[in-house]
């Protein structure tokens, strides 16, 4: 007998159906699995004989032939584990093949019967409600991520047990209810509020640095000695960072869902993501690859901030391949079988010292290197590269009166405040541009709309691209700092003070 099972197949961070079929009947007994399985999916063949007998079923003696389809795509993963043992008990007419049609099963099949969680349930959730699938059935552990996706029944078993019970009596079973999910992600985690601003001794110039940063998306380093707080600082741009939106929040769940970062932890990512890869991280971890490509730290910082601490201890050429996902925010992996597209509109964050010995520039202690070891300690950061950060900022050490002061300064829920007023002047500019969420993401139409200058600071401008010798790319992320400055001041335009105070953020890279 014939049975066809539905399921899916992550591709990127989408989601493609594939159709089992199961085909029970005379020969000699084996399993034979077609359509370009991979090795997880030809171990099932095993796994699911011994779970179907430990499970209490009966395992048919026969030639059972399954075929997943469509043949020319690569099947991974051991999702396809349930559909494969329901293709099998309806195929032996152990279970009632009435609803296969109209439902999608997911979910990893451990020898006892019991159904363990997956990755990529959102996107594949999302998909079989936009093919208009009547429902899910998958572990518990993944049921309130698939909930997420409005009209759309999400079943919820245990084991294969419950699964063979719920096709036999579907009308003993009522579909998961989604926890509340808000159109807003207002709720601040644990860590945010554990690092607040208000912790921070001085550094006004980085402090107003950072307000600047989260209120348009700038990209920003830190420059200075050891213990100068550039970390620090650093780790507490979440905390002032304005919540994800709704449509935020699913894109960024959809892809820590394909990266299986989702599983036991709810249905939703209602934080902004924070990622900070260590400087041995190689460019595939970074932007994502691997023969069945996966998101990098690049994707799961989308929406969120990739820190990159001690930038220059990264290889040169990993930071390279931050360039092109940094001007589109994007990144295409390509692979013989298949290419793919990752969103990765991040906001990157840096620091790192100015030098070998860490201390060209210090008012306290003298550096010790010469200026040929600073040259080749910078020469691992390309002026394409910096080009593309729109805040350089050198930290200074405390003086000691001011290591031995309580923190006075305004605390991180201050300066949310403004930030996400500055945040909103924006979204109302950008009423018309759908695609347009902050200042950092403007292209050079709008530059010409949004950020006309008058004489004086076209001036002051002219003369900072000469004597700084600044790229056109520099002088247009000037322009973007410059209006972002003025949303925090409330000003509808430019004016010289706001491309005055953009300017001296772009002196960081010229100081070696």
């Amino acid at each position: 007998m014939l049975a066809r099972v539905w399921s899916a197949s992550i591709v990127g961070i989408d989601a493609v159906k594939v159709g089992v079929e199961v085909d029970v009947s005379g020969g000699l007994p084996g399993i034979v699995v077609l359509g370009l399985p991979d090795s997880a999916i030809q171990e099932s063949r095993e796994r699911v004989k011994a779970t179907l007998k430990n499970a209490g079923f009966a395992f048919p003696m026969k030639k059972i032939v399954i075929n997943l389809t469509p043949a020319d795509l690569r099947k991974e993963g051991p999702c396809f584990d349930l559909p494969i043992s329901v293709g099998i008990l309806a195929a032996s007419e152990q279970v009632s093949a009435d609803l296969l049609g109209d439902y999608l099963f997911l979910a990893e099949v451990s020898l006892d019967g019991t159904l363990l969680a997956v990755s990529g349930v959102l996107p594949i959730a999302a998909t079989a409600h936009n093919m208009g699938i009547a429902g899910l059935v998958v572990p518990y552990d993944n049921a309130q991520e698939a909930a997420v996706v409005e009209g759309l029944a999400v079943y919820a078993c245990k084991n294969l047990s419950d699964v063979a019970n719920f096709l036999n009596h579907p009308e003993r079973y009522k579909p998961v209810q989604p926890l509340e999910v808000l159109h807003t992600t207002s709720r601040q985690s644990k860590t945010s509020r554990q690092v607040d601003l208000k912790d921070v001794k001085g550094q006004a110039h980085a402090r107003r640095a950072l307000e600047i940063a989260a209120s348009g998306g700038h990209n920003l380093i830190f420059v200075g000695p050891p213990g100068s707080g550039k970390t620090m600082l650093a780790r507490r741009l979440p905390g002032i960072l304005p919540p994800l939106t709704f449509p935020e929040a699913l894109e960024v769940t959809r892809i820590h869902s394909v990266a299986g970062l989702l599983k036991n932890r709810g249905s939703l990512v209602r934080d902004r993501p924070f990622r900070s890869p260590h400087h041995s991280a190689s460019g595939p971890s970074l932007v994502g690859g691997g023969s069945f490509p996966r998101p990098g730290e690049i994707s799961l910082a989308h929406q969120g901030i990739l820190f990159l601490d001690e930038l220059t201890e990264f290889k040169r050429d990993v930071l390279e391949f931050l360039r092109q996902p940094l001007e589109d925010g994007y990144v295409t992996i390509s692979r013989t079988r298949q290419s793919v597209i990752f969103p990765a509109q991040f906001t990157l964050v840096a620091s790192t010292n100015p030098c070998p010995c860490g201390y060209y520039g210090d008012l306290i202690q003298m550096c010790t290197c010469s200026p040929r070891q600073r040259e080749h300690y910078w020469a691992k950061l390309s002026g394409p590269l910096m080009d593309r950060i729109d805040l350089q900022v050198a930290v200074n050490r405390l003086k000691p009166e001011e290591i031995t002061q309580q923190p006075t300064g305004e605390s991180s829920a201050q300066v949310r405040e403004r930030v996400q007023q500055a945040r909103d002047r924006a979204a109302r500019r950008f009423q018309e541009e759908p695609n347009l969420t902050c200042n950092a993401h403007m292209q050079s139409r709008h530059l010409q709309k949004w950020c006309s200058l008058d004489e004086g600071s076209r001036n002051l401008l002219e003369g900072a691209i000469k004597k700084l010798g600044l790229s056109a790319r520099a002088s247009d992320r000037i322009l973007k700092v410059a209006r972002t400055i003025a949303d925090l001041a409330g000003d509808d335009d430019l004016k010289t003070n706001h491309v005055a105070e953009a300017i001296q953020y772009r002196t960081i890279d010229r100081m070696h």
